[in-house]
């Protein structure tokens, strides 16, 4: 499959590939883009109890989330920071997460009424009024993105604010984001912007500092939506090797072809055995 899923997608013309790319090192926690996505877009209202996870009232993404900032405390210092007294050495990791808009997206391929599909922008979107509910994408995503809201019935996920991206705007939760840990653009400039990022955080002395889903060779062909991150990507709940989860399905059919070919052989066998 191409490198530019638009075009892949069948887009003989179309704009550059956009995305986000988030940079976890300068997020604050203060949860603006959750609250610019659900205003935007009208997500329903959710978290309203507490998980006893920091401050953290969503735990995940869901057809209710579509941003999530996930807090992850350490009892260890950030970098070259000041160790603490005694066994108070603490960091905070806060990070805002979302649909990855994967390169090769295994909700497009498995959605059988059309309501998942790419967009010109190498974005992917879920058109409510087209999904039957079925709930084939929620278990495709390697990531855990999509969910079924329980109101409608139907699938919901980030739509990396398609209606904004047709007039030239911003995503609401990059226009929100008063730290810039969610820069919006297109995506090789955000993929060279990140290298020299991550390099500035490293000399900084946080050796543990890596970029998540940038890889265009890795298991989804690299995502719309990449990470900065500061510690192992389980550490934020993300899969450490994502692979598109229908990645194997020729193989199983030509197997499950090549099985139904020798049933019916044998079965023909014995019929013609039986009656010579």
């Amino acid at each position: 499959m191409s490198a530019d899923p638009a075009t892949a997608s069948g887009y003989t013309t179309h704009p550059q590939r956009m995305g986000f790319f988030t940079d976890t090192s300068v997020c604050i926690g203060c949860k603006a883009c959750e609250v610019a996505c659900k205003e935007w877009n009208h997500v329903p209202d959710d978290g309203m109890t507490f998980t006893g996870m920091s401050y953290d009232n969503t735990l995940s993404l869901s057809a209710d989330t579509w941003r999530h900032v996930a807090f992850i405390e350490q009892p260890e210092p950030l970098g070259r920071q000041e160790p603490g007294v005694g066994g108070m050495d603490f960091r905070w990791l806060m990070a805002s997460d979302v649909c990855k808009h994967c390169t090769h997206a295994a909700c497009l391929d498995v959605c059988p009424t059309g309501s998942l599909f790419r967009t010109e922008f190498g974005t992917v979107v879920v058109q409510d009024d087209v999904c039957n509910g079925c709930g084939y994408c929620v278990p495709a995503c390697p990531y855990g993105v999509i969910g079924k809201r329980e109101s409608t019935g139907v699938a919901a996920k980030c739509t990396l604010c398609y209606d904004r991206l047709g007039v030239g705007q911003e995503p609401a939760c990059a226009k929100s984001c008063p730290t810039d840990s969610i820069q919006f653009g297109e995506l090789d400039e955000l993929r060279e912007r990140a290298a020299r990022r991550l390099e500035q955080v490293r000399a900084a002395g946080v050796d543990s500092a890596r970029l998540y889903g940038h890889d265009p060779d890795d298991g989804v062909g690299g995502t719309g939506a990449f990470f900065l991150l500061l510690d192992e990507p389980e550490v934020y709940g993300l899969p450490p090797d994502p692979v598109v989860t229908t990645r194997d399905l020729p193989s199983m059919w030509r197997q499950a072809g090549i099985a139904a070919a020798v049933l019916l052989a044998g079965i023909a066998a014995a019929t013609w055995g039986s009656r010579t």
